[in-house]
């Protein structure tokens, strides 16, 4: 699924306005019902109801919705922010609709005319929508700050009104920190970076029937990567293969003490489906991996820490770093390596520290290397940025400049290859603990050994990464008690999710507790059987 941006958003309005044919005030309508009909679905029943208008299209919305609850008799009080004399068409129509539904909004053009807001009612917010450029100011700011004050639920209307959706934030306090941004077609770019974590708990897509041919065929550099993403490359197992069809991944990783890490990336290059799978290791690690995984080939280097690099066997592709440690012999070992390998690589964790420390190892790294940081490790290989849009800048300058793939990991992943960003839609904070970063490494390792282009492997493997996570939380119902492990454990019902899922879903809460539901009905326990998570 595209990313737009506000410009983009306003052509396919209009290209479906001529293609459909539809009237403006239409289309309006249209994504005001399908907002009323997500509220009404919410808990609602017997609460007051705040519907805060501005004066363009995203006002006009809030009107149409404040229209269709009045009809249903809901307890509605609506609200006019009169911040400007312009006023957009639409919204005159639909400010003449209300009237003569019986709903007369109240006008606010000063801090006095502030309804009183209770913590338990629910705020409408449809102030401000995605064509802002400035800041709120005077009474309107006072009034997003009023709004945010009363603790009370809020659903903002395609953006949260005072978010830039392409640029930082320069001052909090002018935006509405909404509950649940019900956003039309496609997600916002501000909503996926942890900026902006302050101003949307969470949103939800709304399908609201924009022209598809123009949705398809206008060009993004931002991509939310869906279901159907990953169904367009999936490679299903054809009948005659064997392990030989399914590569050979190599995991070079460990040091005293951190062997766990190599054991977590070999076992996750292995479940994801690698026909092959060596370890390379420290010896003091020999007895632990072959205990834990004997499905794993081991090589083995040094007593504690790995030296040499000097292996036997022949990988199609590596994954390095996990658990590697940062000592002078290590850092020696790995530039002698990068200078000879002519391998695809998949490089994480102390790989990535040395290198960072090493900006002359970049050179010798093969085109498409997929580099997996957290953003810490990102800051000390690209140095600090100001926000979160530098910090996009400065990755597509890295990738483009040194041809390789950034994995920036985080609660939407990113995938960056040059100017190309694929933001993932799967996971929550479950993934925030020890050991996830290397399962991620052997998993996209493991997929690119099955010949999977290396980013289609970063895209896959980030996206069925979160996917497990997903599932574990329900069945848990908590996000503190899930491992790395657990991961492994539920990677079955992550991939076949895949091709369970509808080609035209759309990714929301309602969409993840369903998709969720049905996997538990048809999960089976046995009385004396434990859970997978």
């Amino acid at each position: 699924m595209k990313i737009l941006n506000a410009q983009q958003i306003r052509i396919i309005d209009q290209k479906t306005i001529e293609n459909e044919p539809i009237a403006s005030i239409d289309l309006m309508e249209r994504a005001a019902m399908q907002c009323y009909q997500w509220i009404i679905n919410q808990d609602i029943e017997d609460k007051q109801i705040h519907i805060f208008c501005g004066m363009g299209n995203n006002g006009g919305d809030g009107l149409a919705i404040a229209r269709l609850l009045y009809l249903e008799d809901y307890m509605t009080g609506t609200c006019i922010v009169h911040f400007s004399e312009n006023m957009s068409e639409n919204f005159v129509t639909n400010y003449q609709r209300a009237e003569e539904t019986g709903v007369f909004p109240q006008s606010i053009h000063a801090e006095d005319d502030f309804p009183e807001i209770d913590k338990d009612d629910i705020v409408i917010d449809a102030i401000f929508g995605i064509g802002l450029n400035k800041e709120p100011r005077g009474f309107t700011k006072k009034l997003i700050q009023h709004i945010n004050k009363s603790g009370a639920i809020v659903y903002s209307i395609d953006v949260p009104s005072g978010l830039f959706i392409t640029k930082a934030v320069q001052n909090s306090e002018t935006i509405i920190k909404s509950t649940t941004t019900l956003t039309f077609q496609t997600p916002k770019l501000a909503f996926l970076l942890p900026d902006n974590q302050d101003y949307l708990d969470s949103f939800t897509l709304l399908d609201i029937g924009l022209d598809s041919e123009s949705l398809n065929t206008i060009p993004s550099n931002y991509h939310f990567i869906l279901n159907s993403d990953i169904q367009s490359f999936y490679k299903e197992r054809e009948k005659y293969s064997h392990k030989g069809s399914y590569g050979h991944a190599m995991l070079i990783g460990g040091s005293f003490g951190k062997i766990g890490a190599a054991v977590l990336a070999s076992k996750a290059a292995l479940r994801i489906g690698s026909g092959l799978v060596t370890a390379y290791i420290p010896k003091c690690g020999y007895q632990i991996m072959q205990i834990s995984i004997p499905e794993v080939m081991v090589e083995v280097d040094s007593e504690n820490i790995i030296e040499f690099i000097n292996y036997k066997t022949s990988p199609t592709v590596i994954g390095l770093g996990m658990g590697l440690g940062t000592s002078d012999k290590t850092t020696k070992a790995l530039g002698e390596f990068l200078k000879q390998n002519r391998l695809p690589l998949v490089i994480d964790a102390d790989g990535l520290n040395i290198i960072s420390n090493n900006k002359e190892y970049l050179k010798f790294l093969p085109k498409n290397t997929v580099l997996t940081p957290h953003p810490k490790e990102l800051e000390r290989l690209l140095g600090t940025w100001s926000d979160d849009y530098e910090k996009l800048d400065k990755i597509k300058a890295f990738s483009t400049k040194y041809k390789c793939i950034i994995v920036l990991k985080g609660a939407h992943t990113v995938v960056v290859q040059n100017d190309q960003f694929y933001f993932n839609s799967t996971g929550n904070p479950a993934l925030a603990t020890a050991g996830t970063g290397d399962v991620l490494t052997g998993m996209i390792t493991g997929l690119i050994a099955q010949n999977y282009s290396a980013l289609e492997a970063a895209i896959l493997g980030v996206f069925l990464h979160g996917r497990t996570a997903d599932f574990a939380i329900m069945l848990a119902n908590s996000l503190e008690t899930f491992i790395a492990s657990d991961i492994l454990k539920l990677l079955p019902d992550a991939f076949n999710s895949i091709m369970e899922t509808p080609d035209d879903e759309m990714i929301n809460e309602e969409y993840l507790d369903n998709d969720i539901d049905d996997f538990l009905d048809n999960y089976y326990f046995d009385d004396d059987e434990e859970p997978p998570y």
